[in-house]
């Protein structure tokens, strides 16, 4: 894992209600995710972690349906237990937790702040969905341009042959694609 000092690792939307759903707990995603984020902090790339969460009253609430169905329930909220980081990831006291409010894990949030003061040059993806927050951030972080690695194994979607076309087809165009284990091994 021949990173540089400019390298982060972002685990996306590994919160419970979106990982703890069973559509990707039978994959293993969680525990690929798990594994690369320990070796991230074995190397000493920095950890972000990021979560999609609506504040109180919801005052920056899209319009899109699905949305509107989540906040409802009120599994969007900031104080919920499913915008929490999964059990399963061993999120560590001090790795900063960005809150975005919209697909991208950058939209409506400090993120690209937070990089900037990492002196980040280059990203690792992981995240769940592939078709979600994984291709909205690869392409916008894309745009800001950042050298790019999708470890295609500790991402996933409820959608196999989305997340195979998106992993073999679509983000080669724009960063590595590897899996956990070929990004560990690259020492």
């Amino acid at each position: 894992m021949s990173e540089s000092h400019r390298t982060v690792l972002l685990a996306m939307d590994f919160q419970n209600g979106i990982a703890g759903d069973e559509a990707f707990t039978k994959t293993g995603v969680l525990e690929r995710a798990r594994d690369a984020v320990a070796a991230a902090r074995d190397k000493g790339i920095p950890v972000i972690w990021v979560r999609v969460a609506l504040r109180d009253g919801h005052p920056a609430l899209p319009e899109t349906a699905s949305f509107r169905q989540i906040a409802a329930h009120g599994d969007l909220d900031e104080a919920h237990a499913s915008t929490s980081i999964h059990d399963t990831l061993h999120r560590q006291h001090g790795e900063p937790i960005v809150t975005k409010r919209r697909i991208s894990a950058f939209t409506g949030s400090d993120l690209e702040v937070m990089l900037r003061g990492y002196g980040a040059d280059s990203l690792v993806l992981t995240g769940v969905a592939t078709s979600g927050v994984v291709l909205s951030t690869i392409r916008q972080a894309a745009d800001l341009d950042f050298r790019l690695t999708v470890l295609s194994d500790a991402c996933a979607d409820r959608d196999e042959e989305v997340h195979r076309v998106l992993t073999e087809k679509v983000f080669p165009k724009q960063a590595t694609v590897l899996t956990v284990a070929d990004w560990v091994a690259q020492a």
